[in-house]
């Protein structure tokens, strides 16, 4: 079997829990070189010692030195870059009138200038690869929800900088986006907090999509695999939905 990813060098943020791990076991099984980005140091050696020969450089992305430091590390032991995954994320619960302006500034910076950082610094060794960005977005940059403006802003927000970005480095660089539904990681639950009964609302969510069930990390790592790898090579500056069909019921 052809490995999609063989000797491609990958940044993935977010990489310790979620679709950021699930996407990090899918690169590493197809072939790719990865450096791995987290806050939480001990899920981050897991990883590791799980996904042999990967780096984990914990940290908080929000940091613009942090990701330049992710990107130096990177070459430094792999002397090219070829692909970011960007999957770092926090919901920054609470309506307009409640919510903490300090709170409202951290998800943004995390949710929206985490990737203008990491990009301003990975896009020069992009470009020497012809490599790719791929943004973890969400079905929030088009439909609302309680209690979560921030977090819809933000992901709205990422869209429109990864079709600003996919326009600015063409041809050399391709950058794209996803935009999951309801997906059963421990971000859904803590979305779900927002809501009288998080359990009826979580489990709702899955009936709601055509599909009838909740998306795996695992639904939403193969759509990554595809949008970086050279299955994809005609395609850039679009924000692809997988959702189950939720935004359609």
């Amino acid at each position: 079997m052809d490995l999609k990813l063989k000797d491609k060098v990958c940044i993935v943020t977010g990489a310790t829990s979620g679709m950021g791990r699930a996407i990090a076991k899918l690169f590493h099984a197809q072939g790719a070189k990865l450096v791995l980005s987290g806050r939480n140091k001990k899920r981050g050696n897991s990883v590791v010692k799980e996904l042999k020969g990967s780096i984990f450089i914990a940290g908080d992305v929000s940091d613009p030195s942090y990701n330049e430091h992710l990107v130096k590390t990177t070459i430094e032991n792999f002397k090219k870059l070829d692909i970011v995954s960007i999957n770092a994320g926090i919901l920054g619960l609470g309506n307009v009138v409640d919510l903490a302006i300090k709170d409202w500034h951290t998800t943004l910076n995390t949710n929206l200038s985490a990737i203008f950082y990491i990009s301003k610094y990975a896009i020069p060794q992009l470009q020497k690869q012809q490599g790719t960005i791929l943004i973890n977005a969400s079905i929030a940059a088009f439909k609302s929800f309680p209690n979560h403006p921030a977090y819809c802003a933000t992901k709205a927000a990422s869209i429109a900088l990864m079709k600003q970005m996919a326009v600015e480095y063409a041809p050399k660089i391709r950058v794209n986006a996803m935009s999951p539904g309801p997906v059963d990681t421990p971000l859904l639950w803590d979305s779900a907090s927002a809501f009288k009964n998080p359990e009826e609302a979580v489990a709702n969510a899955g009936k709601a999509t055509l599909l009838k069930r909740l998306g795996t990390p695992e639904d939403i790592a193969k759509l990554a695999l595809f949008l970086v790898s050279d299955d994809s090579t005609w395609i850039t500056g679009t924000s692809m939905t997988i959702d189950g069909g939720i935004l359609n019921a």
